[in-house]
């Protein structure tokens, strides 16, 4: 049985918070937003949503803390002080354990992780994933409510791989666009302006995450790597600027060993030899 909606309290008007609040509010959950400042409560309000009184503090069943995460000490402690004993505190920091979120003993504590590069409140979250880890049954079946309803995808996070966990989120989102950096820079090596490098290479990245989402990581591999060419690998290290070339070798023995089993044994050979040299 689904967990029934439940007052909620966000704490934060920022791009997480807000976004997070309004696809709760859109699925008529019982949403304020809480600031502590008046550039926050008129945030809230030009968003369209309520700002939260002391009152809506009082009736929260659960408080989402969408701070930075060296604030969720202190924010959780003094919110801890405000809070009934009933309302669970649930933070959104994807590397902090449960045991960041200071407070009484027996309150639930949880912590709700969008893996989402949110740039925008008014961003959608729909069709992302959502970790989810508590101790507590009740909190995560709210928490599960919650996702669902956002139009998250959820799995769970052991707490003793949390570090892991969140580098891999990292990898994938603030990672891609250090990527995106390196190969703007490979292309200014040959003289092409970033705007118009930029421009030509962010439909090509969204071609390969497509061929990933359609065919796997193996199926959705294309370049040199996956066709057996090391004269074009070798080529590529030896044009490539001092900064990018040993990314680029990295990378390329990461594919390698993805595309492994669809290559001759003597042209991984070739390969390695090239991508050893870096």
């Amino acid at each position: 049985m689904k967990a029934k909606r439940a007052p909620v309290v966000i704490v934060g008007a920022g791009r997480l918070g807000g976004a997070l609040a309004l696809a709760l509010q859109a699925k008529r959950w019982s949403v304020r937003v809480y600031s502590r400042d008046d550039a926050g409560n008129e945030r809230t309000r030009s968003l369209g949503l309520k700002p939260a009184t002391l009152a809506d503090l009082k009736k929260a069943r659960v408080c989402v803390l969408c701070v930075p995460d060296a604030a969720v000490p202190t924010v959780s402690q003094a919110l801890s002080k405000e809070l009934p004993r009933t309302a669970a505190l649930v933070h959104t920091a994807g590397a902090l354990p449960l045991s960041a979120l200071t407070t009484q003993r027996g309150r639930a504590v949880g912590s709700f992780h969008p893996l989402c590069a949110v740039s925008s409140a008014r961003d959608s979250l729909a069709g992302h994933t959502a970790a989810i880890s508590t101790r507590s049954p009740a909190l995560r079946a709210l928490l599960q409510r919650m996702a669902e309803d956002v139009g998250f995808a959820v799995f769970d996070v052991p707490e003793e791989h949390r570090a892991a966990y969140h580098a891999g989120a990292v990898l994938s989102a603030g990672g891609l666009v250090a990527l995106a950096d390196a190969a703007v820079g490979a292309l200014g090596a040959a003289g092409i302006e970033p705007e118009a490098a930029l421009k030509a290479l962010l439909p090509l990245m969204r071609s390969a995450l497509r061929g990933v989402e359609a065919r796997g990581l193996s199926g959705g591999l294309t370049g040199p790597i996956v066709r057996g060419d090391a004269g074009v690998v070798a080529a590529h290290l030896a044009a490539l600027p001092d900064d990018l070339a040993p990314l680029y070798a990295q990378l390329s023995r990461r594919a390698l060993r993805l595309a492994s089993d669809r290559l001759r044994p003597e042209v991984r050979t070739a390969l390695q030899d090239v991508l050893a040299k870096k």
